[in-house]
């Protein structure tokens, strides 16, 4: 009998920070992933970290915000499967925090701007746009796949 090989998701967490009906988005660069596209803050979960704990410290060291567990809410999860591995995302809401955005990683991201979250860029990578959309229509839980 065959031994079953299982799949290795890797994490990610995402925040959209939201003042009144715009949302936070950086501009990618020096990535090799979607340069030229705006995403939003986000970081891998790291080992012996919880996505809560991840979103807390990348949103800090990419955006120069304090945020807590209380000003987390989780509001979509996504299962993202590609060819080379397989992705878990985790998107919060964050409509409170502390300290003034700034963009603290210039040699990752080209701009650090407030978006219509009705209108976003027509450079958003493909797969946050999509959430974005579940987001607001109350969707917790989706699955993308690249030919969407």
């Amino acid at each position: 009998m065959s031994k079953i090989e299982r799949l290795k998701a890797t994490p990610a967490s995402y925040v959209i920070i939201k003042k009144d009906n715009q949302i936070l988005m950086h501009l990618r660069k020096n990535s090799g992933y979607m340069d030229g596209f705006y995403s939003l803050v986000a970081g891998h979960v790291e080992p012996e970290e919880g996505p809560t704990e991840c979103m807390i410290r990348e949103a800090k060291e990419e955006a120069n915000i304090i945020v807590t567990k209380d000003n987390l809410k989780l509001v979509h999860t996504l299962y993202r499967p590609q060819k080379e591995d397989e992705r878990v995302d985790f998107f919060y809401l964050c409509e409170e925090w502390k300290g003034e955005i700034q963009n603290l990683e210039t040699h990752k991201c080209d701009d650090l701007s407030y978006f219509d979250i009705d209108k976003l860029p027509k450079n958003t990578v493909p797969y946050i746009k999509y959430v974005i959309e579940k987001v607001l229509n109350g969707i917790t839980f989706s699955e993308y796949f690249l030919n969407q």
